[in-house]
């Protein structure tokens, strides 16, 4: 054979030989190598718990205004401003909680004769929203009535917020343990058993919306006195837990 050519088969035999044996021993390696070994052989399961937590309300959110109905718009707006000034000075003379304006409204009231429409006065409203203790709505809404309120828009029920913050902890807990016994169920089963958490998804722990009891209701000029009665919240929150086995 020409020497050339001998040379040229020897080096590139002795190249591919090189490549097996470096082939060879990084597969020696992942065999050998415990953590290796794991990550091939890593099973998981996937599991949602879930978790409810009920608490007392003990606040009430009430959205209530004036309206007036009259010949001009300057005088039902006069009317309703000076009526609602009053309500708000009544409302933070209590100290009502997250007291703020929802609504200003100033409509044409017409009429329909023979298919005519007709002008026939305006309709002017203010509301405001706040919140109170529970068991005091039901006199401060009566003498929010005296001070000139005339309507009631909505009255719901909610816990404090620290009450709420505290429940979405137990559920939380609630859920991560329902996840875990879940788990525990499927292995235990199949003979297997639960080792590490991977991974871990909070999937949601939100507060419940207001509670809605009452909707729109005018008042007369004399109110009987207002009963306002609560009841309970629930908070929910979910976990999601990846568990090797």
């Amino acid at each position: 054979m020409n020497p050339t050519l001998l040379s040229r088969y020897r080096s590139t035999t002795g190249q591919r030989l090189q490549t097996i044996s470096l082939a060879v021993s990084l597969m020696t390696m992942a065999l050998t190598n415990p953590a290796v070994a794991q990550e091939k052989l890593l099973r998981t399961l996937t599991v949602t718990g879930r978790g409810v937590e009920s608490i007392q309300t003990t606040k009430t959110q009430v959205q209530l205004g004036v309206e007036i109905q009259g010949q001009t718009a300057t005088s039902v707006q006069q009317q309703v401003g000076e009526r609602s000034s009053a309500v708000v000075e009544l409302l933070r003379s209590r100290n009502v909680e997250k007291l703020q304006t929802t609504g200003i409204r100033l409509n044409p009231i017409y009429s329909y004769e023979n298919n005519v429409q007709r002008l026939t006065g305006y309709s002017a409203s203010n509301t405001v929203s706040f919140r109170f203790p529970t068991e005091q709505t039901g006199t401060l809404l009566d003498d929010a009535v005296k001070a000139g309120a005339t309507r009631i828009d909505s009255v719901s029920f909610t816990a404090s917020d620290e009450a709420i913050a505290s429940a979405q902890q137990q559920a939380l807990r609630q859920a991560t343990q329902d996840a875990q016994k879940q788990a525990d169920a499927v292995l235990s089963t199949l003979n297997l058993t639960r080792k590490d958490v991977v991974s871990i998804q909070i999937n949601a722990a939100t507060p419940p919306p207001p509670m809605p009891v009452l909707q729109s209701r005018e008042f007369a000029s004399k109110a009987a006195d207002t009963p306002v009665i609560g009841g309970e919240q629930e908070v929910e929150a979910s976990v999601t837990l990846q568990i090797s086995y």
